[in-house]
């Protein structure tokens, strides 16, 4: 018959929160504290047959990765990284290179960096003054569609 104790368990969780650094999938630490749980577990109880603690490893685990998903997990994804349209449009901002003439290319200046940049380069169906205030309508490429508001 095979004799888990407390330690084990411990043992088993350190190794995989340990081997979460060498796989960085952000889903195998859970596993792991699942283990530091069911090794304390067993220390409070030293008599919990093998199938419970199997199990309650099993639920632990499943437990501590839904609500790292569900509850913990940083909802704000600053980066918007591929979501270039939906990270921009609606943005605010103010003309610091105006134009001459209807969809001719300014540039726009954005209280914080969008998408890595805080100047870009703009069209509007008006010429754009320095100074006005401006909120983009699209993105084409590089370019922002900007209007007046």
């Amino acid at each position: 018959m095979i004799t888990i104790v407390w330690w084990h368990w411990l043992v088993l969780g350190l190794c995989l929160i340990g081997l979460e650094l060498l796989i960085p999938s952000f889903t195998i630490v859970w596993f792991g504290l699942g283990a530091i749980a069911v090794g304390l577990m067993v220390a409070l109880l030293p008599f919990t047959p093998l199938w419970l603690q199997g199990l309650v490893w099993a639920v632990a685990s499943v437990a501590f990765t839904l609500m790292w998903f569900k509850y913990l997990r940083p909802k704000n994804n600053r980066t918007h990284a591929g979501q270039s349209k939906e990270a921009i449009v609606g943005e605010t901002g103010i003309i610091i290179r105006g134009t001459a003439d209807s969809y001719a290319k300014g540039k726009v200046r954005f209280r914080i960096a969008i998408l890595g940049a805080d100047e870009w380069t703009c069209y509007a169906d008006d010429p754009l003054t320095v100074g006005e205030t401006v909120q983009v309508e699209d993105i084409e490429g590089q370019i922002l569609k900007v209007r007046k508001l």
